[in-house]
This record gives structure tokens, C-alpha cells and sequence, in this order.
């Protein structure tokens, strides 16, 4: 599974109303970090599909959103959960550390 592309438009729906938690990463084409980071994005998108809402969101195309989350910095990861911010994750950092935050969240069956 891919990560979503979410937009101003579409965020609420996407996002704010998804029924599973949401992992938003928050991006643009010119960071190096941001780019370091994607494919770990990406696994934890195909590892935690139907658990875990992925979505990717350009913040010079959609400036709204990330302003309205106060994203100063990129990448910035947000994890959603009925609507609200309930964790943060900001630079490029290891895949157990995005783990970590994301499983915090979700419901996982042993």
C-alpha cells in the first residue's frame, strides 16, 4: 500500500475523518531529509495497512494545512487519531524511532 496524497482539499476527509489513525508526512520536493525518510514511509505504509492511514502532504503546494498544524520544519510527521494530533516526529529519524510513535496508536494483534 502507497501512501496517500493528501492536499488542503481533501485533508479533512482524508485525515480528520479517517477511521483508523493517520500518519501524515509532511514534505517537499527540495528536502534532503524528506527524501531520506520516504521509503521508510513507504514500509511502514505496506507494513501497517489496514491498521494505519499513510498519507504524504506537499507543504509548498498545500500551505494551509501545515500551517494550520504549525509545521515550521520538514520533514514533520504527525500521527492523527479521531481528528486530533496525538504525536509528533520531526527530521529525518530512524525507522524503529516512527515505529515506536505509530504503534503507540494502533491496535495490534498478536
Amino acid at each position: 500500500m502507497k501512501p496517500v496524497e493528501v492536499t488542503d482539499s481533501n485533508f479533512e476527509n482524508e485525515v480528520l475523518k479517517s477511521e483508523t489513525p493517520v500518519l501524515v508526512d509532511f514534505w517537499a520536493e527540495w528536502c534532503g531529509p524528506c527524501k531520506m525518510i520516504a521509503p521508510v514511509v513507504e514500509e511502514i505504509a505496506s507494513e501497517y495497512d489496514g491498521k494505519l492511514k499513510v498519507a504524504k502532504l506537499d507543504v509548498d503546494s498545500n500551505p494551509q494545512s501545515a500551517g494550520k498544524f504549525g509545521v515550521r520544519s520538514i520533514p514533520t510527521l504527525l500521527v492523527f487519531k479521531d481528528g486530533q494530533v496525538v504525536d509528533q516526529i520531526i527530521g529525518a529519524v530512524p525507522k524503529r524511532h516512527l515505529v515506536e510513535k505509530v504503534e503507540k496508536h494502533i491496535i495490534i494483534e498478536k
